[in-house]
């Protein structure tokens, strides 16, 4: 039997193809990513996951059912508790804290990437901000599953694939797709849902290739 998110997989698919193959995320798994790159990642997530718990509160209050608003507003919480620390304690292991991470400006894409998310989820529907939200969980599970198998020699790189295939995250990602599956949009909302997960999915590619780079903005 088909399900919704078969459906948002077919439209996100092959940039979570895409996603994988990234040399970051291979650098990953196989040990050779440059430990600067992965800094920048981290340097990066320190300013994005405020505004992603945001998105998330946000996304709880366009929910017309009580299940929506506890599991986003749970999830907001839980970004700001658990992978919050677990960027603090990667900025430790940089020699970082917060205020430090702070010093460096969030990059051309973390800006691009947090406000589409923000207005989204506070403008939108609740389908446009569900198609908006789901690629944040449900890619982030795919890759952290599949390099879960390959591990990596590098213990820092270790630790941040075992949290994300880790069994309570995938937990999480399963119960956001029941929720949506129990979503049945039609006609234009069904479009616009799918095309903010398209463009959340496009988001995620351009987020790990801009840590890849060490993006930093052209000017000024």
């Amino acid at each position: 039997m088909s399900r919704f998110r078969d459906e948002l997989w077919q439209v996100v698919g092959g940039v979570y193809d895409q996603i994988l193959a990234h040399p970051f995320l291979s650098g990953l798994t196989d040990g050779s990513l440059p430990r600067e790159a992965f800094r920048h990642y981290v340097v990066q997530e320190a300013h994005f996951l405020p505004d992603y718990a945001r998105a998330l509160a946000a996304c709880a209050a366009r929910s017309p059912e009580p299940s929506g608003v506890q599991r986003f507003a749970g999830d907001a919480a839980m970004t700001v508790e658990v992978e919050h620390s677990l960027v603090v304690e990667l900025l430790a292991a940089f020699g970082l804290d917060e205020a430090d991470a702070r010093k460096t400006p969030a990059g051309p894409t973390t800006v691009g990437y947090t406000s589409y998310l923000v207005r989204t989820c506070s403008l939108g529907t609740f389908p446009e901000a569900l198609g908006a939200i789901v690629p944040c969980y449900w890619i982030y599970a795919r890759v952290g599953e599949t390099l879960l198998g390959r591990s990596s020699p590098d213990p820092l790189y270790a630790w941040w694939i075992d949290t994300y295939g880790g069994e309570g995250y995938q937990e999480t990602v399963a119960g956001v797709l029941d929720l949506l599956d129990g979503l049945v949009p039609d006609g234009e909302e069904r479009h616009r849902l799918l095309d903010r997960a398209l463009t959340t999915a496009r988001y995620e590619w351009m987020f790990w290739d801009a840590a890849w780079r060490q993006e930093g903005w052209p000017c000024g």
